[in-house]
């Protein structure tokens, strides 16, 4: 192996596949972690690794001469308690490798009161379990880097792109076909949004980069639209419209969060809807050099109809 040579734990997820291709066409070997096969779309010449991710010592075996690993995985969305555990293993793993971990890093750290413009050095006040764990895995990073550890973290906004399974999809544009758009929040108000392909392509040149701290945090703007303007967008995308549009049913899952564990979560974290945020991502634009940012029509059209 090269000493490019990156390892993805969790590489069939969405973000795990977008930095698996990202990767791979910047030159990289990619060391795929996965469960079962790889997924149809990762690239030629990936290399899957089997070993589980607590079997940090059969993993980092299996991956001797990995420069940089990047954290994908994520456990079930109503399991959170596993989340510091898993993300310990993940730094295991690259503490035995002597590699640079890597982590997509999110809001939910700042909380129901975060700012408008959440900044690097922004106060963390998480308001929920999850912002608590996301805090939690933070302060492991920084402290193992008395160890030797040296990590980055790269924040971003709601997911979207890189194959199925986000809010844009499964609720936003989920009735698209039938003309009709949900969204979840006050139409006014600005939402982060961070299109995959776009976020990976800051990893890699990010893992290229020589002179970062030991501990480096970054935000990444992605796109921060409005309610309207995410709607406009997608009606442009399609092709389409004016379509009807709908506010989303928060007092159905607050109901029945009681008997259904994911609405349950999904109530706990419904405040990222009413609170306006956005990732100022000078400090990684002065790091890197100009952002990858895909265009906002193409970005759509990718995620929604192509699952890009």
């Amino acid at each position: 192996m090269t000493h490019k040579t990156v390892l993805i734990l969790g590489a069939n997820g969405r973000f795990g596949l977008a930095a698996a291709q990202a990767f791979s066409a910047a030159g990289w070997q990619v060391l795929a972690q996965v469960r079962r096969a790889l997924a149809p779309d990762m690239p030629a010449g990936v290399r899957a690794v089997h070993a589980p991710l607590a079997d940090t010592t059969a993993l980092a075996g299996q991956a001797h001469g990995a420069a940089v690993v990047v954290y994908a995985a994520n456990p079930i969305y109503t399991q959170w308690q596993h989340a510091l555990p898993m993300a310990r293993a993940g730094m295991d793993v690259a503490q035995r490798l002597g590699a640079t971990f890597m982590l997509p890093g999110n809001v939910y750290n700042y909380g129901d009161a975060m700012p408008a413009l959440l900044v690097e050095d922004t106060p963390e006040r998480p308001s929920t379990d999850k912002g608590r764990i996301r805090c939690a895995i933070e302060a492991d990073m920084a402290a193992r880097a008395a160890q030797g550890l040296r990590s980055v973290v790269v924040r971003a906004g709601d997911f979207y792109g890189g194959g199925p399974g986000s809010w844009l999809d499964l609720v936003i544009a989920k009735s698209l076909r039938e003309g009709k758009l949900v969204y979840p929040g006050p139409l006014d108000l600005p939402h982060a949004w961070a299109y995959l392909p776009d976020l990976a392509r800051c990893f890699v040149a990010l893992a290229e980069h020589e002179g970062l701290p030991a501990t480096a945090r970054f935000h990444f703007p992605g796109h921060t639209l409005s309610g309207r303007e995410l709607l406009a967008a997608i009606e442009q995308a399609a092709g389409r419209g004016p379509l009807r549009r709908a506010g989303f049913p928060w007092w159905a899952l607050r109901a029945l969060a009681w008997m259904v564990p994911m609405w349950r979560e999904i109530v706990k974290m419904s405040y990222l809807w009413r609170v306006p945020h956005a990732l100022d991502g000078r400090h990684l634009a002065q790091a890197i050099g100009p952002l990858p940012a895909t265009p906002l029509a193409e970005a759509m059209r990718a995620a929604i109809f192509k699952h890009g």
